[in-house]
């Protein structure tokens, strides 16, 4: 990931360029790791230790979901129906 990528990400879902902290961001962070390492663990089986940190990336996700779902449910649905997180 790019300075480029991390900046239309900041945009996107982020209040502005600099809103780098935001629950909302974090998560728009995390859903583009996630993405890549999958693509990564579909060509390469046996690397363990990109799966262990796929594992914790998805979990620091679903926590951040949690507390956004606790604290402001629109943008919770927002962010779901945006990223195609939920079917």
């Amino acid at each position: 990931m790019n300075s480029v990528q991390k900046e239309k990400i900041y945009s996107t879902y982020g209040k502005n360029v600099k809103d780098t902290g935001s629950s909302k961001v974090q998560i728009a962070l995390f859903t583009f790791r996630i993405k890549n390492l999958s693509t990564h663990l579909k060509k390469n089986k046996k690397d363990f230790n990109t799966e262990r940190a796929l594992v914790k990336l998805v979990g620091k996700r679903k926590k951040l979901l949690k507390y956004i779902e606790r604290k402001d449910i629109d943008s919770y649905r927002y962010i779901i129906k945006e990223m195609g997180l939920r079917k």
